[in-house]
């Protein structure tokens, strides 16, 4: 018999409860905080290359009405790129958890507390969206095995 996500002993602490404070542990040298662009920035990106591709697609001879597919292409491709530089901005932009700390004046580290608080909540329902969900895939499993 498999063992179930929530069967830990009496006493014990909570798994996300125990990892939150783990990676919490490592938050000096692991946690940092990146430049985000959202909203309407994303959308002046992604609508830049829309008429980028377009452009440079039109100057090769290929246009919409020679090739039905070609709006999904340019689209995809054109959120590619928008998360191409979402990603290099956030890279090159990083704030590290000691220096927001210094920066917001935070010396009773409240910061860590709602970080291993939201940490908590996320890795508890990570692991309750899992196993609503296992029983369809047991079903599938069983039904392969089945030869169904």
């Amino acid at each position: 018999m498999a063992t179930l996500w929530d069967g830990r002993k009496e006493g014990e602490e909570p798994a996300a409860a125990v990892l939150a404070s783990q990676i919490l542990s490592r938050a000096d040298r692991d946690v940092t905080f990146m430049v985000h662009l959202v909203g309407e920035s994303q959308n002046l990106l992604v609508r830049h290359f829309v008429v980028f591709i377009e452009t440079e697609l039109a100057k090769r001879g290929i246009s919409y009405g020679v090739h039905p597919l070609l709006r999904p292409f340019i689209e995809t491709h054109a959120r590619e790129l928008t998360d191409f530089v979402l990603q290099g901005i956030g890279l090159r932009h990083q704030f590290g958890l000691r220096a927001l700390e210094t920066l917001a004046g935070d010396p009773s580290r409240l910061l860590r507390v709602d970080l291993w608080d939201s940490l908590q909540c996320h890795i508890n329902d990570a692991q309750r969206h899992f196993v609503s969900g296992v029983g369809g895939l047991q079903r599938i499993l069983l039904q392969i095995e089945n030869g169904a």
